[in-house]
C-alpha cells in the first residue's frame, strides 16, 4: 500500500513537472503598446484543459477567463480604455502568475518592407542629422522582429519592446521612427511601432501561400538565392508577419519594391494588391495601408524598369484605405545611392497621410499633385494637373519631361507653366507629339511642386508595353 501511494505521488509529480509551460508570445511583453479604445486580443500557450485568468490594472475588478484548448493554445479579448499608462497585466494559470509591466495604451503601427524601411538612423539622416541627440521619449516604443524565415507559418517570432532612447532609435528603422514621432507629437498619445523588415527581399517572400496560389506572377517567381536575404515565396511572411497576428494594429506603412524592378515589374501591382488584402484578412481588420513609391536610382536597373514599377505601385491606390507618397525630391541630388539618407521627410509624409485620413486632422494637406489630362495641338502638348494651387518650378528650368510622336520614340522636352496653371510642353525633335512622360525613367527627379512643397507625381500618357522605350 505504501509502495502504491509512493508511486502515485511520484506519477503526479512527474506529470505536473512535465506540463506544457504557460507562455506568452514575445510581442506581449514588458513595455508593450496596446491599441487604445479597442477590443484587443491576447494569446499564448499553456497546459491543456486549464483556464487562464487575466487581470488588467486599468480595470482590476474585471477578470477575463479563457480556456486552454487541446492544442494547448488560448486566446482572450480584452477591452482597452483611451490612451494612457503605464499599466500591468497579470495572467494566472495553474497557481502561477505571469506579469507584464509598463504597458501603454495608444496607437500601434506595423512598419514593413525591405532595406529602405530597414535603414537605421545610426547611418546618418541627412534631413535630421541631430536626431539621436534629442530622441528620448517614453511614449514611443519599438518592437523589432528578429529576422527569420520558414517554409511554414510560425506561432511566435523573436523580439522585445524597447523604450525610445538614443540606443533604441539608432538601430531601428529611420522611416518608422520619424513616422511615429510625428504621430506622437500631433496626437500626444503613446505610439507603438512594430518593425518587420528585411533588406533585399521581394514581395513574394512577404505573401502568404494563399496569395501565391492565385497569383501566376508569384508562381513564376523562381529567384536565385542571395547571401543577404531569403527569396522564396511566403518564407518571410511565415516567420515575420503571421506570428504577429492577431495583435491589434491601427495600420501599416510599407516601403518595398526595389527588389521587384527586375525582371517582371509589370506584375507587381497585382501581387501588391493581393498582399494588402491578405494582411487585412490575417489581422481581421480593414487596415489603412500607406506606402512609399520607390526613389529614382541610376544603377543596375535595365531600361526604364523602375518607372514601370512605380506605375504598378500607383495602381494599389484603387484599393480603399490606401495611400502613396512619392519621394523623387528626397534623393539629395544623388541618384546613384539606392538608399537615400533623407528619411525624416519620408516618415513625415507617411505620417501626414495617416493624420489626415485615420485621425481626421483637418489642417494637414498630404496629397501630391497628380496628372489629370493632356491635349495636343500641333507641336504642343498641354498638361493639366490636380494640385493645391498652381505648380511652381524649383530651379532655372523645368526638367524631366519627355514627349513622343507617332513612332513612340521619346525625346527630352522643354516645359513652361502658363498663367492658368497648364503646363505646355514642346520638343524640337517631335513635330506632332502624341504622348508625354514626366519622371518616367529610372533616375529622373521632379522639380515641380505645389504650394505645400509636394512634388508632382511621375506619370505617362501612353500605354506602351514594358520593353518599349
Amino acid at each position: 500500500m505504501k509502495i502504491t501511494f509512493a508511486l502515485l505521488i511520484l506519477f503526479l509529480s512527474i506529470t505536473i513537472s512535465a506540463q506544457i509551460p504557460f507562455r506568452l508570445p514575445s510581442i506581449i511583453s514588458n513595455h508593450a503598446v496596446l491599441q487604445q479604445s479597442a477590443e484587443v486580443r491576447l494569446w499564448g500557450r499553456g497546459p491543456g484543459s486549464l483556464n487562464v485568468r487575466i487581470v488588467c490594472s486599468w480595470d482590476p475588478g474585471d477578470t477575463i477567463t479563457a480556456p486552454i484548448g487541446g492544442d494547448c493554445l488560448w486566446e482572450a479579448k480584452v477591452r482597452t480604455p483611451k490612451a494612457g499608462g503605464s499599466y500591468n497585466i497579470e495572467f494566472l494559470c495553474n497557481n502561477k502568475v505571469t506579469k507584464i509591466e509598463d504597458v501603454l495604451l495608444g496607437e500601434v503601427w506595423l512598419c514593413s518592407g525591405q532595406s529602405n524601411m530597414e535603414l537605421p538612423t545610426k547611418v546618418g539622416i541627412s534631413d535630421d542629422p541631430d536626431v539621436l541627440n534629442n530622441c528620448s521619449n517614453n511614449l514611443i516604443r519599438f518592437f523589432e522582429v528578429v529576422k527569420d524565415f520558414d517554409s511554414y507559418p510560425k506561432g511566435d517570432c523573436g523580439g522585445e519592446w524597447k523604450i525610445c532612447d538614443s540606443a533604441a532609435v539608432a538601430s531601428f528603422s529611420a522611416v518608422a521612427y520619424f513616422f511615429g514621432r510625428k504621430i506622437n507629437t500631433a496626437l500626444n498619445v503613446p505610439v507603438g511601432l512594430i518593425g518587420s523588415y528585411w533588406g533585399g527581399t521581394n514581395i513574394g517572400s512577404w505573401c502568404s501561400k494563399e496569395v501565391v496560389e492565385k497569383d501566376l506572377g508569384l508562381q513564376n517567381n523562381n529567384r536565385d538565392g542571395v547571401l543577404y536575404a531569403p527569396q522564396a515565396n511566403s518564407i518571410i511572411y511565415n516567420a515575420m508577419i503571421f506570428p504577429l497576428a492577431p495583435y491589434k494594429l491601427t495600420g501599416v506603412i510599407w516601403y518595398q519594391g526595389e527588389s521587384n524592378v527586375w525582371p517582371t515589374p509589370e506584375s507587381y501591382g497585382r501581387s501588391f494588391a493581393y498582399m494588402i488584402k491578405d494582411w487585412r484578412k490575417l489581422f481581421d481588420t480593414d487596415l489603412p495601408f500607406y506606402y512609399v513609391q520607390i526613389a529614382p536610382f541610376r544603377g543596375f536597373y535595365p531600361g526604364i524598369y523602375s518607372a514601370y514599377l512605380r506605375e504598378q505601385q500607383e495602381t494599389a491606390l484603387l484599393i480603399s484605405k490606401t495611400g502613396m507618397i512619392t519621394i523623387g525630391d528626397l534623393v539629395e541630388n544623388d541618384v546613384t545611392n539606392i538608399h537615400p539618407r533623407a528619411k525624416a521627410g519620408v516618415g513625415i509624409r507617411l505620417a501626414n497621410l495617416a493624420l489626415k485620413e485615420v485621425y481626421q486632422i483637418k489642417d494637414i494637406q498630404p496629397y501630391f499633385p497628380r496628372f489629370r489630362e493632356v491635349n495636343f495641338s500641333k507641336n504642343i502638348a498641354r498638361v493639366k494637373v490636380n494640385s493645391i494651387g498652381h505648380l511652381k518650378c524649383k530651379g532655372e528650368e523645368i526638367r524631366s519631361f519627355d514627349v513622343a510622336g507617332i513612332d513612340g520614340k521619346y525625346y527630352d522636352a522643354s516645359a513652361r507653366i502658363e498663367k492658368d496653371g497648364i503646363i505646355t510642353i514642346t520638343s524640337k525633335e517631335v513635330q506632332l507629339p502624341v504622348a508625354v512622360r514626366y519622371c518616367f525613367t529610372n533616375d529622373q527627379t521632379p522639380n515641380l511642386f505645389d504650394i505645400n512643397g509636394l512634388p508632382l507625381m511621375p506619370f505617362r500618357t501612353d500605354s506602351l508595353k514594358l520593353n518599349s522605350k
